[in-house]
């Protein structure tokens, strides 16, 4: 099972058993359990692929604080030549270290039954022009 899932604003696709590096997350501690919710696309074992629209809903990602680490460090120099300007900064990103557990999906035929009864409610609605004016 394939799932890209946003995450502060960034798309992040993982298996079961992957690591990530997260931006840090104050409030958690090493093995608290995080659930991801705002499933983008999902690609289950029979090679089946549902995208959101925006999101997908009944598939959840269960994960696990595996450390709090802070990245390596990151050069940024700058210069102009020929007016005696030279900066050098270092800067490391402090990060939460995740790993995936499990991907917890409600029944595939349920997704579809939501969709095609949003579709068949959406078709009833929509009615042409001028139906409304009596004419």
């Amino acid at each position: 099972m394939t799932v890209i899932f946003q995450n502060r604003g960034k798309q992040y696709k993982v298996k079961v058993g992957d690591t990530l590096k997260l931006p840090k997350v104050k409030d958690l501690k090493k093995n608290d359990p995080i659930v991801f919710k705002e499933i983008v696309f999902f690609k289950n074992e029979k090679g089946e692929s549902y995208i959101g629209s925006p999101l997908i809903s009944g598939i959840s990602v269960k994960a696990q604080v595996v450390e709090q680490i802070r990245d390596k460090k990151i050069v940024v120099f700058k210069k102009k030549r020929r007016n005696n300007y030279r900066r050098k900064i270092g800067h490391r990103q402090d990060l939460t270290l995740v790993k995936i557990e499990e991907i917890n999906q409600v029944k595939v035929s349920d997704i579809k039954n939501k969709k095609e009864t949003k579709q068949n409610v959406e078709s009833k609605s929509e009615g042409k022009k001028g139906d409304s004016n009596g004419t």
